[in-house]
């Protein structure tokens, strides 16, 4: 059976992902955060899983470097270095990155990414997510992702489309952009929301988290489909077949 090996197993995610492990039928390699040296476990294991920090994220992949081991990282609030490192490290090894594990958020991406290109640019688009009280960073990523996808949609880049909230006297919405909004508070796991509004009408495509566990098999069942996998940068789409 394959063997995974956690990242940050100390964390929320980390644990559900140990619980689910068996039951989806592979084997616990070990685990490690932050405090640990991360190449005895890449070394152990046939491909990890990384939910610790942004922070931890560059030695854990070059652990996986070293090791020639592939990885799933599911750490968010990454910056522009450390998506190039992690390009870097998809020549040597097979590495899927994402803001979302969730089975229907990497749906609910391609429905968006359909809408946008399908509707015209008279068809504003919004993105509204909330999280629990505790979460760090903001836009969460997988409202980065669903942007992305909504962009991507578009024939652009999130970067040359987004609007990060509005106060004040911001004038008229320009058209073409894409808003991206954050609520935080109480035990939210994770509600996402992508609005698409034009005169008249209005389309919501909608995400609603109830449990961790849900991210947690998708992990699980990426980390089954990276294993063995070419080098190359992968995405959640690529384990649905999408």
């Amino acid at each position: 059976m394959t063997a995974i090996g956690i990242y940050g197993s100390a964390g929320r995610m980390g644990r559900a992902i140990a619980d689910l492990i068996e039951v989806e039928g592979a084997t616990l390699a070990g685990g490690a955060d932050s405090r640990d040296d991360p190449l005895p476990l890449a070394l152990a294991a046939d491909v990890l899983v990384d939910f610790s920090t942004a922070g931890a994220l560059d030695a854990h992949l070059a652990a996986a470097r070293t090791a020639g081991t592939a990885i799933v990282i599911g750490t968010t609030g990454l910056s522009a270095q450390q998506h190039a490192a992690i390009d870097a490290a998809a020549a040597e090894i097979a590495v899927l990155q994402t803001g979302n594990t969730s089975l229907g958020v990497t749906l609910l991406s391609t429905l968006v990414r359909e809408a946008a290109a399908r509707l015209g640019a008279d068809w504003d688009i919004e993105v509204l997510e909330m999280h629990h009280r505790h979460k760090v960073d903001a836009p969460s990523g997988t409202a980065l992702l669903l942007g992305e996808a909504a962009a991507a949609g578009r024939g652009t880049s999130l970067s040359e489309l987004r609007v990060d909230g509005r106060a004040g006297l911001v004038g008229a919405r320009t058209e073409g952009t894409i808003g991206m909004a954050s609520l935080r508070g109480g035990s939210v796991v994770g509600d996402h929301s992508v609005i698409f509004a034009s005169e008249g009408e209005r389309i919501e495509l909608n995400h609603r988290a109830d449990a961790r566990s849900i991210f947690a098999k998708g992990a699980v069942r990426a980390a089954l489909w990276l294993a063995g996998q070419a080098p190359g940068r992968y995405r959640m789409g690529d384990v649905l077949g999408l």
